[in-house]
């Protein structure tokens, strides 16, 4: 099997069948493969599913990223990713391949409302378009999204593979507020709260989040979250799309208000909010590949640390490793 090898094959064991298109109402694999830069000597699978939640007559493309090298008894956890305003599945790759080679399956979900389909189209429009795409339907739908793809692959061929308890949302930027929507933040409109939370995540991964869209004081909105929880920003994590600006405090703001005891924050010296995506040399050409690095080696370590999967001297090593490029961390172990 070859590192990173991308599966599309209609007979494909991976590939779900008539009868489960029917019960799960997801569509066939896409058709064209994409290609990757995979991790060397770590065998993985990448699959695409083009599925559509039939209840909101919304589409749902995933990317999943499948630890290739693993026996067919073994459980494993799996990571849910929700990319940022304009991104899509095949977006933060660099933590799906590692997460995959490593034995942690990651689904990436395309949020059909506020994806790379927002840059497209008359220039003019494209504040409108971003505006639009940050308001309350769409936020909503995004952890809707994610609950419907992890309905989709727990009733698939490959659920009976997949730890019921070892689950995690992750995120970055608006993918981070999804992330925390459905860990157990709660929005109140009307005098009711809004609540998307998933029970079955275990964890959460939380990158660059900025504060709510409109809304206020943000431990009203996150003291309900009580998973173990790991926030990831920078000192430069500055958000400037247009129409809007966030300070890389409110990064800070959103983990003081998590409700979790078990939580953790590591915050990069200098940096951007873009370069936690795939692009390459923003936040500083030398910087940016080290602190993807450090991403997600820090992440994995998280979650191994979080499941049992390692103790926290995988924490410790990270630390002492990255300090040269770390302002702060709170809630991490202090090296040895």
């Amino acid at each position: 099997m070859k590192a990173g090898r991308v599966v599309y094959r209609n007979r494909s064991p991976f590939v779900l069948t008539r009868r489960a298109f029917n019960v799960l109402s997801a569509v066939a694999l896409t058709a064209a493969a994409w290609p990757l830069r995979a991790e060397q000597g770590h065998p993985f699978e990448t699959i695409e599913f083009d599925w559509v939640d039939l209840e909101r007559q919304r589409a749902v493309p995933v990317r999943l990223y499948w630890p290739g090298a693993l026996r067919t008894t073994e459980r494993i956890a799996l990571v849910v990713f929700s990319h940022g305003i304009g991104g899509s599945r095949r977006g933060y790759s660099y933590l799906g391949q590692h997460w995959a080679a490593n034995g942690v399956a990651s689904l990436h979900l395309q949020h059909v409302g506020s994806d790379r389909n927002l840059w497209f189209g008359n220039p003019l429009a494209l504040v409108g378009r971003l505006q639009d795409a940050a308001q309350e339907r769409e936020a909503a739908d995004r952890p809707r999204d994610l609950h419907f793809a992890l309905d989709q692959l727990l009733a698939g061929p490959l659920g009976e593979r997949i730890d019921p308890r070892r689950i995690v949302a992750a995120g970055h930027s608006y993918g981070a507020n999804t992330t925390l929507l459905a860990a157990g933040a709660r929005v109140e409109r009307d005098a009711r709260l809004i609540d998307l939370h998933d029970e079955r995540l275990s964890a959460a991964i939380v990158i660059s989040a900025p504060p709510f869209y409109g809304e206020g004081d943000p431990a009203r909105i996150l003291s309900s979250i009580r998973l173990p929880t790991l926030h990831i920003t920078a000192t430069g994590d500055v958000i400037r799309i247009p129409g809007y600006w966030s300070g890389a405090e409110d990064r800070i703001a959103v983990f003081e208000a998590i409700g979790s005891r078990r939580k953790a924050l590591a915050v990069f010296e200098g940096g951007s909010h873009s370069m936690f995506t795939d692009r390459q040399g923003t936040g500083g050409v030398e910087l940016n590949p080290m602190v993807k690095m450090a991403t997600k080696e820090l992440s994995l370590a998280f979650l191994q640390s979080t499941f049992g999967m390692a103790d926290r001297t995988a924490l410790q090593r990270w630390i002492e490793r990255y300090r040269p490029i770390v302002a702060r961390t709170v809630g991490l172990p202090a090296a040895g």
